[in-house]
């Protein structure tokens, strides 16, 4: 069985700016085998949740700066034949984390842990952020170690604004890990 054959690209209009969208597929003696049913999308980030050590929950609507860095160590010898420096992987370095939520009338807890802060003495506790399914299971969990605050912002004051007074929460650590479960 012959078939005609499909007209050229000139000739379905798309030299002169018209595009034409029909389409002649033909198929003989194909077979399914197999199809694949599940999709694999990008993780939305608006699902997620915060916790102390000791279990506790506490509502942030936005977290950042859970990132790590290698720092780079330059070395060049002197008799060396290359005129540039070799790079090594150095310390790691983590970057400090913000946490931001709506303030609540009566809850102390941020400044209350933040004003514990006595010289070298400070109270560190381990906080684990968890980017959550629509089962309210944990896809994505970072583990902060020795995490303590640095800085909290009660956030501004504007009479002209319609604004949710929101807090920031500033958080420096010793290391973090990230966990696919």
């Amino acid at each position: 069985m012959r078939h005609a054959p499909l007209p050229s690209l000139m000739e379905r209009g798309w030299g002169r700016g018209l595009i034409d969208f029909r389409f002649q597929i033909r198929f003989t003696n194909i077979k399914i085998t197999h199809i694949m049913a599940t999709t694999n999308y990008p993780l939305p980030s608006f699902y997620f949740n915060v916790s102390w050590e000791d279990g506790k929950y506490i509502s942030f609507s936005e977290v950042s700066g859970l990132n790590v860095e290698t720092e780079i160590l330059e070395y060049r010898h002197g008799d060396s034949k290359d005129f540039s420096t070799i790079k090594m992987p150095g310390m790691k370095k983590y970057s400090s984390i913000s946490l931001k939520r709506g303030s609540l009338a009566g809850d102390n807890t941020l400044f209350d842990w933040w004003n514990k802060a006595n010289l070298n003495k400070i109270e560190r506790k381990t906080v684990t952020i968890s980017l959550l399914n629509e089962k309210h299971e944990p896809v994505i969990t970072w583990k902060v170690n020795n995490a303590f605050p640095t800085k909290i912002d009660s956030g501004s004051l504007n009479a002209k604004n319609n604004e949710v007074l929101i807090e920031t929460l500033e958080l420096a650590h010793e290391g973090l890990t990230i966990e696919h479960p």
